[in-house]
């Protein structure tokens, strides 16, 4: 799992920045139209006064126009000043939203397939989707506290001061009383609100887990078993939760203390002097008035500390991904290839290699010539696709060297390398698109290029078959295509491709006879000319390769053609005997 803690410093000073300075014009626009809505709050209570005395108490028919006037434009303004704000922090915080979860997942495509191998689909979709939108419901939530909340404040204050100072002091004297209880639940909201973040990352991973194998799921008859262990982690979340809402809430309820405190020693002083004659009702009501508005940006200031705690959590959760370092990466001045690529041989020399310190390739020594189809054969476990891994770089050898061309692979550019590679394997990956692009993918190929593909892979043989063609769906992870249709689409999008390298791995084992056949001799059309390397287990499909080498333990044990093979009555010859039931 990823996960770290940073100074809350270091992590507001990334997020401005890098993302909030951005939509720095939106918010200052809607700053301006916040602070309307907040002086509107002052001087509604300031209206107050002259509506009680001069209208309801001296009976002004003259004051009662003007005053009206003066509440109308008040709420107008408002109403007006709030649907902008509003407007504007929205755009300003879908715009940060969307910098966010494009950078993340810019960046996680830099990163190796390792982190992809320890953290799960789910956890990361809910880093990309729930942590940015919970890291920027809070930037609305602090401008508006410093627009239109902290003029609000100011504001009505100003109004209650300028009736009765002592009046204002009384209904403030029980702010201290919350101080020490804002800091304890300060503390608890980050900690409540990392539980309920995690909770929900598990209950992503295990809706993905769950659709994923949705087959395995049926032809297993786990539908209780799964439903209720999804049933489990919803309760851990709304557990989570609520917990972390009844955080952030107390904050607000902190508020009411002091607001009872207040109301209760202004009313009982201040009602003995309107009693005495010394104040007015209408001076009592426009300060009553300002101190009961006060309230309102005063629990949303004190929220605020609150949803900055949650929205640190997020913080953290986005940041640390960002810190994340790929190792695989190109050299900063990267090697030319020294021969042209069709007539690179490709070449591994002594080379190591362990998933997590468990030896997988032990000095493992092979050349593939170039233009040739080299195969590997071997039991489960010998190496073979970590050969393929390596020479793509998804991981690099822990020594020993891999070249092409005579160019070792980690001197080349990442990119021009993996350029250079096609891959067809046995769980062809097909995204929920149209066949077209699942073939193209983001490829400007022309029609006649594609037409001719289609046919080499036998795919055209399929398409008149389909809804709609070329256009037609092809489901999740493929799903609405047989695998023999898959395996073909993967093919014409190798060919459109047309690398010089060519790696096949178990291409054809998941299939039946007659689709085994229309699929093998498609890959013999895309091999010509191409250094191709073919994992199979099936021997009958690499009997005509120019060089079969045979692994163990993540060594060659034994390499030459089909007939030099059978003929020593080495390892490929029982293998070939088991399979074939054939006596040579």
């Amino acid at each position: 799992m990823i996960d770290a803690s940073f100074p809350t410093k270091t992590l507001i000073r990334w997020y401005w920045r890098g993302y909030v300075r951005h939509a720095v014009s939106l918010i200052l626009i809607a700053m301006f139209f916040m602070m309307l809505e907040g002086g509107a709050l002052g001087a509604l209570s300031y209206i107050i006064r002259p509506m009680f005395d001069e209208i309801f108490v001296a009976g002004d028919r003259g004051a009662v126009f003007w005053v009206g006037i003066g509440v109308f434009g008040i709420f107008i303004m408002r109403g007006v000043a709030s649907f902008i704000q509003r407007v504007l922090m929205a755009a300003a915080g879908r715009r940060i939203a969307a910098a966010l979860q494009r950078d993340l997942l810019d960046h996680m495509l830099t990163l190796d397939s390792s982190f992809f191998q320890w953290n799960s689909p789910g956890t990361l979709i809910e880093r990309v989707r729930g942590d940015a939108d919970g890291a920027v419901g809070v930037v609305s939530s602090t401008f508006s506290a410093l627009g239109r909340d902290v003029v609000a404040l100011v504001s009505l204050l100003g109004v209650a001061v300028s009736i009765d100072w002592l009046w204002t002091l009384i209904a403030i004297a029980g702010t201290p009383v919350i101080v020490l209880p804002v800091l304890v639940l300060q503390k608890l909201i980050k900690t409540t609100s990392r539980r309920a973040r995690n909770a929900a990352a598990r209950m992503a991973t295990r809706l993905d887990e769950i659709f994923h194998g949705i087959n395995t799921v049926k032809l297993n008859s786990t539908e209780a078993y799964e439903s209720r262990r999804f049933s489990d982690e919803i309760s851990h979340f709304v557990k989570a939760q609520l917990r972390a809402v009844a955080a952030q809430a107390g904050i607000p309820a902190m508020m009411d203390v002091v607001a009872a405190i207040g109301f209760f020693g202004v009313l009982t002083y201040g009602g003995i002097q309107i009693i005495d004659g010394e104040k007015s009702i209408g001076e009592f009501m426009s300060f009553f008035t300002a101190i009961a508005l006060v309230f309102d940006p005063l629990r949303r200031l004190g929220a605020l500390s609150g949803a900055w705690q949650a929205a640190l959590v997020s913080l953290e959760r986005i940041y640390v991904v960002l810190q994340q370092r790929p190792s695989i990466t190109s050299p900063p001045v990267p090697t030319p290839l020294a021969v042209a690529a069709r007539d690179a041989d490709i070449r591994f020399e002594d080379v190591h290699f362990a998933y997590g310190g468990q030896p997988v390739l032990n000095g493992l020594s092979l050349v593939a010539e170039a233009g040739k189809t080299t195969a590997l054969v071997g039991s489960s476990g010998a190496g073979k696709s970590t050969v393929f891994n390596i020479l793509a770089r998804l991981v690099d050898a822990n020594s020993g060297q891999v070249s092409v061309g005579g160019t070792d692979i980690r001197a080349l550019d990442l990119s021009r390398l993996r350029a250079m590679i096609s891959v067809v394997t046995q769980d062809t990956q097909l995204f929920d698109e149209t066949i077209r692009d699942n073939i193209l993918l983001g490829q400007d190929v022309d029609d006649v290029q594609l037409q001719q593909a289609l046919k080499a892979a036998h795919v055209a043989d399929f398409l008149p078959n389909l809804s709609d063609g070329i256009q037609t769906p092809a489901g999740p992870r493929g799903s609405a295509l047989s695998g023999g249709q898959r395996q073909r689409v993967a093919i014409t999008r190798a060919l459109l491709r047309d690398t010089p390298i060519l790696l096949l791995d178990e291409a054809t084992s998941a299939l039946d006879a007659k689709s085994e056949a229309i699929v093998q001799g498609a890959l013999e059309s895309l091999s010509e000319g191409r250094t191709t390397l073919v994992i199979a287990h099936r021997l009958a499909t690499v009997r005509n390769a120019d060089k079969i080498v045979v692994m163990d333990h993540g060594r060659v044990v034994d390499q030459g053609t089909h007939d030099e093979l059978i003929a020593r009555e080495g390892i490929y010859a029982g293998l070939y005997q088991l399979q074939f039931a054939v006596k040579h």
